[in-house]
């Protein structure tokens, strides 16, 4: 059962433990944010905090507290963790540094989060090493520190591991509302999963934002995407760090392609979070969210007043999954009436200054393109003078009729500042009031609009993850054998033989009907050390090129004619993300091209289809020039084969991988095969 962080998170009360400056921190910011629960604060001698008389003792407060701020060092804290979930406290915030993050400087840092833990039970505890959280709704604070937020009735919930970014983050001044900031620290026992679940069960809260730098319980990351999918409220998140897990196994190139950074975009994808890629575009799409929700589609209608910055729309909208569509007849018509003949229509529209104040056919304007059957939002580029030196009536013109467009048309319309710092907060405070949304930068604005209308699109709820199992060692097969084993689940291979040593060769030579492809085995990159040798038509062909070759054993392989490409299908076990499937252009190149899309276990035909949609040599597989193309029935096929060996192994699977998978226009053949695998742990 998952723990309940309501009373920790929406507290009635709160305790402050400890006597320093961080402790009385945590009591003024709950006095000056109007906290109206009782605050009490404890310390064995000291008779006031903060302004507030102490208790001596937690156990002489009137009642448990839903909520403890827990600022005293990490010895004390186990003791003060005991005490409160022995009482039937809410939960706490442990604000000491020392434990398992510390444990290279400290020396027993992992055995005092064992002992927390211990002390813990059933209480929830954030942290340790950590800020706690602020929630702006109710005014209740668990944050030894300043910040720059204000009391909101409804907002966005924004967590991160990070203290300082969630410091940064509170005083943004782009008028996102805050309605929860919150830092998790080491995630000892309460993990940001488990925190974003009760930040999205507040129905007061429109939308989640994350800071990531590591996944540690997928199955509860899924209950939270599950969550945010039943309540309706996206999450977008920021992943930082690339862990080097997925970078051990350098014997094959699906390690080299498939690290954190792709099983997080993969696992991001799959759930329905939308990524970002910079803390601005996050705080940019999360506004977005809030005022306008999930966008029903991508069409874009921008406008402005300048060549320049129409030009700058259409050349960054280039960089994002966003359309401008053309002007359809209705719309020209429209424009016409309001602009007259000397404009030149088009989306990007520049419809020039001659209109500027002039409300009426400023609104006629942005109506006419807004109104497109294409068009899910628009953007009015606009960046206001500044106020110390420039006067900004002219611009209330602009407001008033981008607010009469979106009346009429009833499509969310952005208030786009090519420049950030060209709408101050208070000009973005008057935006929101006129049913408009403030965006800032070009750049973060288009990735906003494109999260919004990923996360606009239909998706099923998807099936639950393939998980790794806890191994240890490392055994690789030979490729004979990886290929018989996978074989058994269907995936075709050539006809081949094997050759024990040197002398075996002519015998196994006239096996196999020429040309044929000739291994060296053993060697885990046969072609940068002249292990193959491939199209020998005679056996004195393959004699010779086994004298040059290296190692005594060999396999002789028929050769695979009439490929249309050749592939990589990779599977790679990824503690973090589950089993990373890695499609790629294979062959030689893999690595120089660098053509890859990863999707995670189990999967479906239908994503296996899209996914190779993705990848630059799609073309190749769908007959480039009137060539003929790859079967991608047999193409599909061989990948949910290599999917059904790893889920009937996932056990101890470590990584497979095809590389080449030979693609022609009657079937798709695995080439090379390698198969590594460990012991349960």
């Amino acid at each position: 059962m998952p723990r309940d962080l309501s009373r920790l998170f929406r507290p009635r009360s709160i305790a402050v433990v400890g006597g320093g400056a961080w402790c009385a921190n945590v009591i003024e910011q709950c006095r000056k944010m109007g906290f109206d629960g009782p605050i009490w604060p404890v310390h064995p001698t000291k008779p006031e905090i903060g302004g507030l008389p102490a208790t001596a003792r937690l156990e002489d407060l009137p009642e448990p507290p839903d909520a403890t701020f827990i600022g005293v060092n990490r010895y004390v804290t186990v003791e003060t963790v005991q005490l409160l979930s022995s009482m039937g406290a809410g939960g706490a915030v442990c604000f000491a540094s020392g434990f398992r993050e510390a444990e290279a400087e400290t020396g027993d840092g992992a055995s005092l989060q064992e002992a927390l833990l211990k002390a813990a039970g059933e209480m929830p505890i954030v942290g340790p090493n950590c800020y706690g959280f602020i929630n702006y709704l109710d005014g209740a604070l668990l944050w030894p520190d300043q910040h720059g937020g204000q009391r909101v009735d409804r907002g966005v919930a924004l967590l991160t591991q990070s203290s300082n970014m969630a410091i940064n983050i509170t005083m943004q001044t782009r008028g996102l509302p805050l309605a929860y900031v919150a830092t998790a620290g080491n995630q000892a026992q309460v993990g940001l999963a488990e925190i974003g679940q009760v930040l999205l069960a507040d129905e007061r809260v429109t939308a989640l934002g994350l800071h990531i730098e590591g996944i540690g319980d997928l199955r509860a990351f899924e209950a939270l995407a599950e969550t945010a999918r039943a309540t309706g409220k996206p999450i977008v998140a920021l992943k930082a760090g690339r862990s080097e897990q997925a970078q051990k196994a350098a014997i094959s190139h699906t390690a080299s392609l498939a690290g954190s950074d792709a099983g997080a975009r993969a696992l991001f994808r799959r759930l329905g979070v939308a990524q970002v890629e910079s803390l601005t575009t996050l705080m940019e799409t999360l506004k977005l969210l809030h005022l306008a929700g999930p966008l029903k589609g991508n069409g874009v209608a921008s406008m402005s007043c300048s060549g320049g910055e129409a030009s700058l729309m259409a050349d960054t909208g280039l960089d994002h999954d966003i359309r401008y569509p053309p002007l359809g007849q209705d719309q020209i018509t429209g424009l016409r009436a309001a602009l007259g003949p000397m404009v030149a229509l088009a989306n990007p529209l520049d419809y020039h200054t001659f209109i500027w104040t002039d409300t009426e056919r400023m609104a006629q304007t942005f109506t006419a393109i807004m109104a497109g059957p294409e068009i899910d939002m628009g953007c009015i580029l606009c960046d206001f003078p500044r106020e110390d030196r420039c006067s900004a009536a002219d611009w209330d013109s602009v407001i008033d009729a981008a607010a009469a467009t979106t009346q009429t048309t009833g499509k969310p319309l952005a208030l786009l500042a090519t420049i950030p710092d060209a709408c101050p907060e208070p000009f973005s405070e008057r935006i929101i009031a006129a049913g408009l949304i403030p965006l800032l930068g070009i750049n973060d604005a288009l990735a906003a609009i494109a999260a919004a209308a990923w996360l606009g699109r239909p998706r099923p709820a998807p099936a639950p993850l393939l998980l790794p199992g806890e191994v240890s060692g490392s055994r690789v097969l030979s490729e004979a054998s990886a290929k018989a084993a996978l074989a058994q689940h269907r995936l075709p291979i050539p006809a081949a033989a094997r050759a024990a040593g040197r002398d075996d060769l002519p015998a196994v030579l006239g096996s196999i009907p020429a040309p044929v492809v000739l291994k060296s085995e053993g060697l885990a990159h046969k072609s940068d050390q002249g292990g193959v040798a491939l199209g020998l038509t005679s056996a004195e062909e393959a004699l010779t090129a086994a004298a040059s070759m290296p190692g005594d054993s060999f396999l002789v392989e028929e050769m695979i004619a009439g490929g249309v490409a050749e592939l990589l299908v990779g599977v790679l076990s990824d503690p973090a993300h589950g089993f990373v499937l890695t499609l790629a252009a294979g062959g030689v190149m893999t690595e120089i091209l660098q053509d890859s899309t990863s999707l995670l276990l189990p999967t479906t035909p239908d994503e296996i289809t899209a996914a190779l949609g993705r990848l630059n040599i799609a073309p190749l597989l769908a007959g480039y020039r009137g060539k003929p193309g790859a079967d991608m029935a047999a193409l599909v096929e061989a990948v949910l084969s290599v999917q059904s060996y790893v889920t009937a192994h996932a056990a101890h699977l470590q990584e497979v991988e095809i590389n080449p998978l030979i693609c022609t226009p009657t079937r798709a053949v695995a080439a090379d095969a390698l198969i590594r695998t460990g012991e349960p742990a």
